[in-house]
């Protein structure tokens, strides 16, 4: 992923355009229809669970061991008192928790073995595979009737020589439309496998392939992030590669739309999307196709100098809405915080677009757009953050009026605006109570990289602060020796 104070594993290229540091993680998105953005629920209890990285926790003394965390939704909400947290040294997860694994950097859902049940894949990028260092390790752990429990199965590597960090990042959907889970992975190469028809207690998919999108492998780390979604209505997932491309000197940001189809992703159907690093899809105008959220939070420079086609000051979000035919891309629009009634103002650094979640807040039957904004100084606190709400519409986002803003300083959020928080490292929409609107989870790196997770419910018309709470790594079984990261990447 692509936040500050993470794992780097970029080049100087790369570097450019994220402020000089990359990380394993990416956000993704899960399986989805046009119409809606579908949350786990890995206990079956119909209310919607939320899992998230602590990748950089120690574990019995070793560092950046990583863990998971799970908490699982009630009618209050989501709180550390009903959770799993989970590492390589759980009874029944596979591997042993070493320094420097990773385990949880990257994660996503979906009902791999077709019981009710929503699975969790989990990478662990820096794993070492015998003298392989860094080659990168993939495991599910099996949903329950009591969760997340650690249970898992590896899925091993088919490639182990020809690339590192299998499973930084993974993406779920059903891709040929066959009603079984498929998954995404990428590595540090250009290569993604894709396996295909669940997967089973072995860790065996029922088949798999590999596309290659003109993206840049070894030296740019692979994918940034992968995105499924169904954008042109068809049955079948769709995904979105947010990448650097092969064909420029300096390795332009450049994302590409791959349509599912009966067999499997085509990447003869291909399409390039406007420039972002982080990508949510989902129906905002509620026509049923699904709309691509593409996020360029970076300064508008590499390290040559030269400007990155369109990106803005302080960050951009572009808005690409879809059709039976794909992605509109000659027609998307973009957000900053100079547009409309948007919140803040657009400045250097701001991080305007650092990540997105889209979620229906209102129940109105079109989706709602969190923003990241990981970068705002407020006041004198420098790095800060915030999280921007944009509502959806007919005709799409509201910049007009009723967005709403939040920070730590905003009455009623637990916390203080301080230095570094970078409140809204990670953002996420999911309905944790059950009454069919979606409740907004913020990340953030609070007290010097211990991480933390802000909860504030939806009233059934808009997000709120009544109700809300902070999810520490104190309180939820995670190590605040070093730097946890606890919150840095919901899972998706």
């Amino acid at each position: 992923m692509h936040r500050p104070l993470r794992l780097a594993l970029a080049t100087a290229t790369a570097a450019a355009l994220t402020g000089g540091l990359l990380t394993f993680s990416a956000a993704t998105a899960t399986a989805a229809d046009s119409t809606t953005v579908p949350q786990a629920d890995f206990n079956g209890d119909g209310i919607g669970d939320v899992a998230f990285s602590a990748d950089s926790a120690y574990v019995n003394g070793r560092d950046a061991a990583g863990q998971l965390v799970v908490l699982y939704g009630t009618k209050s909400g989501v709180s550390s008192a009903k959770r799993s947290t989970i590492s390589q040294n759980t009874a029944g997860s596979p591997g042993t928790a070493e320094a420097g694994d990773h385990f949880g950097a990257e994660t996503a859902y979906a009902d791999f073995n077709g019981d009710g049940y929503d699975d969790i894949a989990v990478g662990s990028p820096g794993e070492d595979v015998g003298s392989d260092k860094d080659g990168g390790g993939l495991a599910i752990l099996w949903g329950s009737a009591s969760g997340i429990t650690g249970k898992g199965v590896t899925v091993s590597d088919p490639a182990p020589s020809s690339h590192d960090y299998w499973g930084k990042n993974l993406a779920a959907g059903d891709f040929d439309g066959d009603g079984k889970a498929d998954l995404a992975v990428g590595s540090s190469a250009a290569t993604i496998y894709v396996l295909e028809g669940g997967i089973n207690a072995s860790g065996v998919p029922g088949g798999k392939y590999t596309i290659k999108p003109r993206i840049m492998g070894a030296d740019a780390s692979g994918p940034l992030n992968l995105t499924a979604g169904n954008i042109n209505g068809g049955r079948e997932t769709d995904l979105v590669v947010d990448g650097y491309e092969t064909d420029t000197k300096y390795g332009w940001n450049r994302n590409y739309y791959i349509p599912g189809t009966s067999s499997g992703l085509d990447m003869s159907q291909s399409m390039t999307l406007k420039p972002g690093v982080i990508t949510a899809i989902g129906d905002i105008d509620g026509d049923g196709y699904g709309d691509v959220v593409s996020g360029a939070y970076w300064n508008p420079t590499t390290d040559d100098g030269t400007s990155v086609p369109d990106s803005g000051k302080g960050g951009k979000v572009w808005v690409t809405y879809g059709s039976d035919g794909g992605p509109l891309t000659p027609s998307a629009t973009g957000i900053t915080q100079d547009t409309g009634n948007v919140p803040g103002t657009a400045e250097g650094n701001d991080w305007f677009g650092y990540e997105l979640d889209l979620g229906d807040i209102n129940g109105d039957g079109y989706l709602d757009l969190a923003i990241g904004v990981a970068g705002e100084n407020i006041g004198s606190a420098t790095n800060a953050g915030s999280v921007t709400v944009l509502y959806g519409t007919p005709t799409g986002l509201n910049t007009t009026g009723r967005a709403q803003g939040f920070a730590q300083s905003t009455p009623g959020v637990p916390g203080d605006d301080e230095k570094n928080d970078y409140f809204g490292t990670d953002v996420k929409l999911d309905d944790v109570t059950g009454d069919g609107r979606a409740d907004l989870l913020v990340g953030s790196q609070e007290n010097a990289g211990n991480g933390a997770v802000t909860y504030l419910p939806s009233d059934g018309t808009k997000i709120t602060t009544s109700g809300s709470r902070t999810i520490s790594p104190s309180t939820s079984g995670v190590s605040t020796t070093g730097t946890p990261y606890f919150g840095a990447n919901f899972a998706d």
